[in-house]
């Protein structure tokens, strides 16, 4: 693994800040299509509560397992976990050197193999 420079790390906080307001928003979404359905009546209040309470807490661990603790060591696999998932595009890397952004873009590529 490659070690992130200054401005790589810098450029990293912010591309992992707005990746953690994503994945905040994408909760959000998951959570307001179960109380949509609830509204609409399709399905009941118990069976509303527990998928809504189930979705929070399962995506809250997720959140706290990627997030919690990251300190500059682990901004990297972090990086390459956002590209993975989809939560970071590949066009958002154009602040990281040429050599972290190339090596980002591989893992990430080997990984969808």
């Amino acid at each position: 693994m490659i070690e992130l420079s200054k401005s790589d790390k810098k450029a990293a906080r912010i591309l992992i800040d707005k990746g953690l307001e994503r994945e905040y928003a994408n909760g959000l979404k998951k959570v307001s299509g179960i109380l949509e359905d609830w509204l609409k009546g399709r399905i009941e209040n118990r069976e509303a509560y527990m998928k809504m309470y189930k979705q929070v807490t399962g995506y809250d661990r997720h959140i706290a397992k990627r997030y919690n603790g990251l300190t500059g060591s682990r901004y990297l696999i972090t990086l390459i976990g956002l590209v993975y998932d989809k939560v970071v595009n590949e066009d958002e890397l154009t602040d990281f050197t040429g050599e972290v952004r190339e090596y980002i873009i591989e893992t990430v590529s080997k990984l969808r193999e």
